[in-house]
């Protein structure tokens, strides 16, 4: 049998699509992957075939750099990095204005070159990234069932009366202007209306006898499967999701790093792990305000500084692990609190190893996760352009250790995760709808 991966050529995507595909591989069964080159030492690193495939403009690797993206998606980058600075609704505006060229690039010559590549693997089964719009529009008009894996907040698949782009619940610590919130839901409003006809018209292109869309950001697969955990849902909006399941986690294996085994095993102090994603660690400002933070605390901190210079982090103590990336599921096992910017492969990796989370969300779905992180009991949440330094330390603090109620319960989920990993339980939904 032939599993087939659909995924944008950006790791943040591949990592936890590859990691379900392990169910496959790990029952003899053949794998390949459509992607883009720049993800291909990902896919060689599984063990997995590529296909190519470009489903957007840009690429990332691991570490995103404006200046290595083609051009005209340098600029793009660098206008959603500066609306980071000015707030939360600035950024959603931005990306909201970006998002049909974004979302559903070249949708007709994508479809068809997805169409190419289902007639050469001949899989048995596929799963797509949600978000690779161009892609499930062309399993969907010529009817290949497929596993649709929304891969961030299940906020990302539009329910009732949700608006795609338009948080549907803020943490506690960001507070959106409420004109500049009204202003933003219209804009959502439109793009929703105007990326539902692209869709539309490609689908009348593609499938003449297709029922047209009403919201194309509501479309799913044959199959829904959410990176999430369940338990952290609320029951309500379950109630609205359709036929589903979600799979708690997509937790990958990780190749020994001797460098970081060592740094691991030199001390017994406690770990405190620090990412802002293979995007957001390009600012500096939020990471340096974090390592001031941090400093007057006695823990080690594993620092990814991604595009981050080391040296605008200002002093960094001779106790400290900072490289460029880091491998964030070895030492989230060994922390005692992770710092992030709250997107979901590092919300769901701390949760599995019972890490407590301190979030500064900045963009898209994070909003809505790390509101849901603070409803559990599970972290904080502070807003990343106004917290200082003695704010982040304070809450630090309290978060080191997590409240005994809130422990219990971190545990548990912990280890359901462990116990029924995403990949089994994505393998076991699509082959009983096979």
């Amino acid at each position: 049998m032939t599993l087939l991966v659909i995924s944008p050529d950006y790791a943040s995507h591949l990592y936890p699509l590859a990691t379900l595909a392990t169910a496959w591989q790990n029952a003899g069964e053949r794998v390949v992957v459509a992607t883009g080159p720049a993800t291909d030492p990902i896919v060689r690193q599984f063990g997995f075939e590529r296909e190519n495939l470009q489903l957007s403009r840009g690429s990332n690797p691991g570490v995103i750099r404006a200046e290595d993206q083609p051009r005209g998606e340098d600029d793009a980058l660098r206008g959603f990095f500066d609306a980071t600075r000015r707030g939360a609704v600035e950024t959603l505006t931005f990306q909201a204005a970006a998002r049909g060229d974004d979302l559903l690039w070249d949708p007709l010559v994508v479809a068809r070159e997805v169409q190419r590549v289902v007639d050469r693997v001949r899989p048995d089964h596929v799963i797509v990234d949600h978000l690779a719009f161009s892609a499930r529009l062309a399993l969907s008009s010529v009817g290949v069932r497929h596993g649709d894996v929304v891969l961030g907040h299940p906020s990302a698949l539009t329910v009732g009366d949700e608006v795609y782009g338009y948080p549907p619940v803020w943490p506690r610590a960001i507070h959106p202007d409420p004109a500049a919130l009204a202003g933003l839901r219209r804009l959502c409003e439109r793009v929703r209306d105007n990326f539902t006809a692209q869709w539309n018209e490609a689908l009348a292109t593609l499938n003449p006898g297709a029922a047209a869309s009403e919201d194309a950001f509501a479309e799913t697969g044959d199959v829904l499967l959410l990176n999430y955990p369940g338990e952290l849902h609320p029951p309500e909006r379950t109630a609205l999701l359709g036929q589903h399941a979600f799979l708690g986690s997509a937790v990958r294996s990780e190749e020994p790093d001797a460098q970081v085994d060592a740094w691991m095993a030199a001390s017994d102090v406690p770990i405190v792990y620090v990412s802002l994603g293979s995007f957001l660690s390009v600012r500096s400002d939020v990471l340096a305000r974090i390592a001031e933070a941090l400093r007057g605390l006695d823990v080690r901190v594993a620092l990814a500084n991604g595009s981050t210079p080391r040296d605008a982090l200002g002093a960094i103590p001779a106790s400290w692990l900072v490289r460029e990336t880091l491998p964030q599921v070895t030492l989230l096992a060994r922390s005692v609190l992770a710092v992030s910017h709250g997107g979901n492969n590092s919300v769901t990796e701390a949760l599995t190893s019972g890490v407590p989370l301190l979030l500064l969300p900045m963009s898209t779905d994070q909003f809505a996760g790390a509101a849901a992180i603070e409803h559990a009991g599970f972290g904080e949440v502070l807003d990343p352009n106004a917290a200082t330094p003695e704010e982040l330390h304070a809450a630090a603090l309290r978060l080191m250790p997590i409240a005994p109620d809130a422990r219990v319960r971190l545990d548990a989920l912990g280890d359901d995760l462990i116990t029924h990993p995403g990949a089994l339980r994505a393998r076991r939904v699509l082959t009983a709808n096979a």
